[in-house]
């Protein structure tokens, strides 16, 4: 007789909602075990009885079985618990104690099998705009609570017909325990209103209706998986033109929806790496170059830019409305600018009744709104600019820290973070908090993340800065609260995602954030561990004029760049009358602050290229700058040392003696400030070189970086898992302030993330 053992594995990552309990049973089904499989508050339960030889081949095979979208981050080997059942079975979800650290798994985009069946004119989906299995649909934008179970999630409300059902609870059905299972007969379904509110069409009709609408050059609201979408003919100026109107957008590039990567590929260079993430599960916008000579798009879609974000289909909803449509649509959050995406049917009439002609709604509810996730491909990896739907939540691996700390975030690009089973888990794209309505989401977004989590907030680590209204939100909180520098926190960020601890030069380059002397950092030098570190060098601080007005008008900080070398020179685009309030603000020193920010030294640039001089929405001069620059190879400006601070007044010099065009002059800024980080690193003399802040979404900026570093023989570490931008401030805090209690060291290797393509 063959030795016979039974085992209790306890597995955590990513292992609900992804096929992962059907993977198990088939298993354990072909090698005779005996057992069961279930869900629990930290992953799942496997208990498994039989022959020795079968057991370990179970645990041999396992991790090349699993579904694609699933990931095993620890296995714990325990006793198997009593008397097993003779055969094997799925088991309901066990509630537990404590945190709940289940991996929870992002909105996959429609698989292929999916796909096939909605356009299969024989199939019961023919057409169904909300099929799912395993493999694909809506995960953590209608997770009520864990474990990941139908009664969980706002599919609860939708019971399943007879069909449905057998397949839920058949194991070689790839829908076996699919919590969103549903098909016409008993799922969500759509309806086309008018601006109003009343009912027009119901079902197949209401798509329809919806793509005759744009067709015909109507705005029209699109729910989908994580919120609303506005959506108009890209192709159709006028209804472009419309849209910007209505919501209020001047020049803020909209992303497209294009009906298959074909289509993209008529409109903009397209890599397979671009390619390979347009396509992936996480489905994101990606930022693509227009293709030279390409005509057929609105201007207004990105004015002034040579890049389109580009997204594809990832619901059924827009697989079939594109398919009816055959061109590419604008597809922008369905908000006013600066708000919150709309997530609710009464709250989207309300709120974009003004801007939409028509509604195309389901009656699915949303738990959470899922911003599109954006991002662009640079030197080979990943730069993401926002991680949303498809992509949040985000777990790290924080062995050791305690549960329920929470990062606070920043003012800009705002995501909280919290500590649960040694865990970081990130939150999605909050926005902006200059804005009421993102601040009520912030604090929702701690209330949701923690209590998702079974998490009482024990520890919250906010930025310096005390008037950001997250540090304001976390000093609300009854718990102890400690601040970490905003830059520190971008370069504990990076080497927190790279496995670092330190030393390390950090550069951090970013628009804004307060330094420990009080004044306006952004072009920092950090030289530290991740717990700690001391600025060794910075860009020359300027002036100014208006504050928080300079971060909206590059030509102020044009006149303040110009005023600190001693220049009377006026900057572009200032009437006699205003640049005579302005220099007089700058001697009496009232309302003016001073910033080494080389955000705002881009800003600088461009206003004296004549490039911008007022901005209708963030980073527009930068991207403007960057833009000129093109593929241009340039030299370096000169440049010069006051004392610590590089002192960019030589190259501006050299760009206001002229002769060259503007896109020249562009490029050699660019490779300029990439020659200043080499000094800097040369000096330093450390061998490591982590780059962080929004500065560096810059592909031109963050490629001649690389390289040039890399050829000078520095180790240099980039973002590739989260935002360099202030998205990613939140995992730096809580790297920081673990790292100050001697908390083992963060290590991404392993992290449990979303597969990415090559």
């Amino acid at each position: 007789m063959p030795e016979e053992t039974s085992i209790l594995l306890r597995l955590r990552g990513r292992v609900q909602g992804v096929g992962f309990r059907p993977v198990v049973f088939r298993l354990a089904h072909e090698l005779g075990l005996r057992g069961w499989v279930r869900n629990d508050a930290a992953g799942a339960e496997v208990a498994l009885g039989g022959s020795l030889g079968a057991v370990e081949r179970f645990r041999a095979d396992l991790p090349g079985r699993l579904p694609a979208a699933a990931d095993i981050q620890s296995v714990e080997e325990r006793p198997a618990p009593g008397d097993l059942p003779s055969g094997f079975e799925i088991r309901l979800s066990a509630g537990a104690d404590g945190a709940r650290v289940a991996g929870i798994r992002p909105d996959l985009a429609t698989c292929p099998d999916c796909l096939r069946e909605i356009l299969d004119p024989t199939d019961r989906r023919y057409r169904y705009p909300f099929a799912n299995c395993t493999h694909c649909g809506p995960r953590f934008s209608i997770l009520e609570a864990l474990p990941y179970d139908r009664a969980h999630t706002t599919m609860k409300a939708f019971r399943m017909c007879p069909a449905c059902e057998a397949e839920y609870r058949d194991p070689r059905n790839r829908r076996f325990h699919a919590q969103p299972n549903a098909c016409p007969v008993c799922g969500p379904q759509l309806t086309w209103t008018d601006a109003r509110g009343a009912a027009l069409a119901a079902r197949d009709d209401a798509l329809r209706a919806a793509a005759d609408a744009l067709k015909n050059g109507q705005i029209v609201a699109v729910k989908g998986i994580g919120g609303f979408h506005l959506m108009a003919d890209a192709r159709d100026a006028a209804a472009v033109r419309r849209l910007r109107e209505r919501k209020q957008r001047d020049e803020k590039p909209f992303a497209l929806l294009f009906p298959s990567r074909d289509a993209v590929a008529e409109a903009c260079d397209l890599s397979e790496a671009e390619a390979a993430w347009l396509e992936s599960p996480a489905a994101p916008i990606v930022l693509l170059r227009k293709r030279a000579g390409r005509r057929g798009l609105a201007e207004a879609v990105a004015p002034g830019l040579p890049w389109i974000g580009a997204m594809l289909p990832y619901t059924p909803l827009h697989h079939l409305l594109m398919r009816d449509l055959g061109f590419p649509v604008v597809a922008t959050s369905g908000n006013r600018t600066d708000e919150p995406i709309c997530t609710d049917n009464d709250e989207a009439l309300a709120r974009l009744g003004s801007i939409a002609d028509f509604f195309l709604r389901h009656d699915r509810p949303i738990v959470r709104p899922m911003d599109d996730s954006v991002m662009a491909v640079c030197e080979g990896g990943p730069v993401w600019m926002r991680r949303g739907r498809g992509m949040a939540p985000c777990t790290l691996p924080l062995p050791g820290v305690p549960d329920g700390w929470l990062a606070a975030g920043a003012q800009m690009k705002s995501t909280v973070a919290v500590t649960a089973g040694g865990n970081a888990v990130m939150s999605s794209h909050i926005g902006d908090l200059d804005h009421e309505g993102a601040v009520r989401l912030w604090r929702r977004t701690v209330d949701d993340l923690a209590g998702l989590h079974g998490l009482d907030v024990v520890r919250a680590v906010a930025d310096f800065h005390p008037d950001y209204a997250s540090t304001r939100g976390a000093a609300a909180l009854p718990v102890p609260v400690e601040s970490v520098l905003h830059h520190h926190a971008h370069i504990a960020a990076c080497m927190a995602e790279n496995g670092l601890d330190g030393p390390v030069l950090g550069i951090a380059w970013d628009g804004t954030g307060m330094g420990d002397d009080g004044t306006v950092w952004g072009g920092e030098f950090l030289a530290g561990t991740r717990a700690d570190s001391r600025r060794v060098a910075w860009l020359r601080p300027f002036p100014l004029a208006g504050g928080d007005a300079a971060a909206r008008e590059p030509r102020r900080s044009a006149l303040g760049v110009l005023r600190e070398m001693g220049s009377a020179h006026p900057p572009p685009g200032c009437s006699p009358a205003e640049l005579a309030v302005l220099d007089g603000m700058l001697r009496s020193g009232l309302n003016v602050v001073r910033t080494s920010s080389a955000g705002r030294l881009f800003d600088a640039a461009a206003s004296l290229l004549g490039v911008c001089q007022v901005m209708s929405h963030e980073g527009q001069a930068a991207m403007r700058l960057e833009a000129l620059a093109a593929d241009d190879e340039a030299e370096p400006y000169p440049f010069g040392w006051i004392g610590d601070a590089l002192d960019w007044a030589p190259m501006i010099a050299a760009m206001l003696a002229g002769g060259e065009t503007p896109a020249r002059a562009a490029a050699r800024f660019h490779a300029t400030l990439v020659e200043m980080m080499a000094a800097v690193a040369r000096r330093t003399g450390l061998a490591d070189v982590c780059l962080s802040g929004g500065c560096f979404q810059n592909r031109r900026l963050l490629a001649g970086a690389l390289r040039r570093l890399a050829a000078d023989g520095f180790r240099v570490w980039r973002h590739r898992e989260i935002p360099p931008n202030d998205a990613g401030i939140a995992l730096g805090q809580l790297a920081a302030a673990a790292a100050r209690r001697g908390v083992a060291g963060l290590a991404i290797g392993g992290a449990d993330m979303i597969e990415c393509p090559p």
